[in-house]
């Protein structure tokens, strides 16, 4: 990947004015690399798009990813649920209900607080942005560092697709976001959930 440029703004349309202009100004839209600071978060966006060639069939994937600033033991997993999934549900695979039925039928849910996580999911618009995915995976994961000790959160929504359409591109940052600070708000409130 490229070196990320860091684009920042006093307000989201500022921001999502340089982000677009940032876009139409890049020559190779197959490897782009930008970060969007806003409030004092920061949102790394990568879209990486290989054709491929010869026998090769190419990849495509549109990530969004952030450190979370408080975090606890709450984690959660979704993926599009696929033919292999619907296998794995006939034969025992535990998939998490969040109780909203066409999110549950389309999703598998993995999360040690399924209440916590029907709150952060509670937006509609959020949750059918999910399901337009054909494939995506949407995690809390974390880095261990050896040498340090140290560890910390970050949050990834991952779409296996090249999306490079702005407008795309800002409703599903505008959605992650969204998570983000449900989760980060959140970090305290895990109490309500034992």
């Amino acid at each position: 990947m490229n070196e990320a440029k860091v684009i920042s703004g006093n307000t989201k349309e500022e921001i999502w004015q340089q982000v677009e202009a940032n876009l139409a100004e890049s020559p190779d839209l197959f490897e782009y690399s930008v970060i969007v600071e806003e409030s004092g978060r920061m949102v790394e966006l990568d879209i990486d798009i290989d054709l491929g060639g010869g026998f090769e069939g190419g990849y495509a994937f549109t990530r969004f990813v952030s450190a979370l600033k408080n975090f606890d033991d709450f984690r959660f997993s979704l993926h599009r649920q696929d033919f292999f999934d619907g296998l794995g549900k006939l034969f025992g695979m535990q998939d998490i209900v969040v109780g909203y039925p066409e999110f549950d039928k389309q999703v598998i849910v993995k999360t040690n607080y399924p209440e916590r996580l029907h709150e952060i999911l509670s937006d509609k618009g959020l949750r059918e942005l999910l399901q337009s995915f054909t494939g995506f995976t949407f995690h809390i994961g974390h880095h261990h560092s050896a040498n340090t000790q140290v560890e910390s959160a970050f949050l990834e929504l991952r779409i296996d697709e090249g999306i490079t359409e702005p407008v795309m591109l800002r409703e599903i940052y505008t959605a992650f976001v969204l998570v983000l600070n449900r989760i980060d708000l959140e970090g305290d409130s895990i109490m309500k959930y034992l």
